[in-house]
């Protein structure tokens, strides 16, 4: 299955295995393309992830996510802290 997002009325298509897209179902009925005809294609890549936020996507940042994610599922958090100065002598420990 295809998936579609709208963002700002564009909507976006996953290239497939084999480099295949799927046009969705909306624009086919738009536009009444029916199997067999021919379409003009404008391809443009998008991000889907807007530049401020890619961060958080790359394989160094998620490794250190799914760390942060053992450490509290096996309790290896500290606090909560009853102020700032209590915080500051835990991270200096």
């Amino acid at each position: 299955m295809t998936r579609i997002l709208e963002k700002n009325k564009i909507i976006a298509t996953r290239v497939k295995r084999n480099y295949q897209i799927t046009i969705p179902q909306n624009l086919r009925k738009k536009f009444d393309v029916d199997i067999g005809d021919y379409v003009e294609v404008d391809i443009k890549p998008v991000k889907l992830i807007s530049a401020d936020q890619e961060y958080f996507h790359t394989k160094e940042w998620q490794k250190g996510e799914a760390g942060a994610d053992k450490d509290i599922a096996e309790g290896r958090v500290a606090g909560p802290f009853n102020s700032v100065k209590d915080l500051v002598k835990e991270l200096k420990n």
